[in-house]
């Protein structure tokens, strides 16, 4: 039977929603399935990380040096506990793309990137091609799997279950060549993007970074998140960490609403998983509109004034 563990990503304060996603890839491999919490004072997480279905135990590993979401830090102590498992998971997010690989890394195996879906215990489906194709990864066995979950082909878990929380002492020491020097966050009190049920995303027909604007207000009446699509990003009108896409995040909202953007296939591979991919756009060629359930033609400086007063 596998035994699998996931590192449990979190803000200092609550769960990444990531990791009710990634017990659910996990229960599709099948098999004992236990959280590790890396922190400082992290037993609020880590009953989070118990309270969810089907995790047996969560490994609360606290230290001064692990506060912060170095994974040069936190790739250690995953090392220490991986011994007892047959496959290490873990988000397929901004910091999990930089700790996971460290993971594989010093555990000499390859990582299995951004499993979609699992066909066994041992072999994951995969996107490749900017999400045109699926190609099935097979794990030679005997060897740990290390793998990241693309959280947007998978639904989170309940909070329904009741793991026991083990804490246990830091294995390594603090990096001598890296350090945390802060974290600063955009997008106020709008959702994260990763995680936001609704997602209002302008293109670069925005024009301006006061035109820009009318994307957050749209977006504060709906309470939703905030995108961009990269010709937005790269032209300044707001920061990278809203880019959606590729080479960007990669989101499953309910619904996704696209003003101005083209419908480039790099921007499609970020949100083609959402519910539902509502589209404006003055090109009635624009590529969006193929992948779009609705789609209007219209000029959005006009469209979306009209939908905020219909919002009352």
């Amino acid at each position: 039977m596998s035994r699998i563990l996931i590192i449990g990503e979190h803000d200092g304060q609550n769960l990444n929603l990531a990791i009710a996603k990634c017990v659910r890839c996990a229960q599709a491999i099948g098999g004992d399935i236990d959280i590790a919490i890396f922190g400082n004072a992290v037993d609020a997480i880590a009953a989070e990380a118990a309270s969810l279905d089907s995790v047996s135990k969560v490994i609360a590993v606290s230290a001064d040096h692990l506060a912060a979401p170095l994974a040069v830090n936190w790739a250690p102590e995953a090392v220490a506990l991986a011994a007892d498992y047959s496959h290490v998971l873990g988000p397929s997010t901004t910091l999990g793309r930089d700790l996971m690989p460290r993971v594989a890394a010093l555990l000499g195996v390859n990582q299995v990137s951004d499993i979609m879906e699992v066909t066994d215990s041992s072999t994951f489906k995969r996107p490749i091609y900017a999400g045109n194709a699926i190609v099935d990864v097979q794990c030679a066995e005997g060897r740990t799997i290390v793998g990241t979950v693309r959280a947007a082909s998978w639904q989170a878990v309940d909070a329904s279950g009741s793991g026991s929380v083990e804490s246990r002492a830091a294995a390594g020491s603090p990096a001598s060549h890296s350090r945390y020097v802060g974290l600063e966050a955009g997008g106020g009190e709008r959702p994260d993007l990763q995680s936001a049920a609704k997602v209002v995303s302008g293109g670069r027909a925005l024009g301006s970074v006061e035109n820009f604007e009318l994307i957050y207000q749209l977006a504060d009446r709906l309470g939703a998140g905030v995108g961009a699509s990269r010709a937005a990003v790269d032209a300044g009108y707001c920061p990278n960490d809203m880019q959606v896409g590729q080479t960007g995040k990669i989101i499953a909202p309910d619904l996704y609403m696209a003003f101005g953007i083209s419908g480039a296939i790099q921007h499609i591979t970020g949100i083609k998983d959402a519910g539902t991919i509502v589209a404006v756009n003055k090109d009635s060629e624009a590529p969006i509109f193929e992948v779009s359930d609705i789609g209007l033609v219209g000029d959005l400086f006009k469209v979306i004034p009209e939908l905020e007063s219909l919002l009352g």
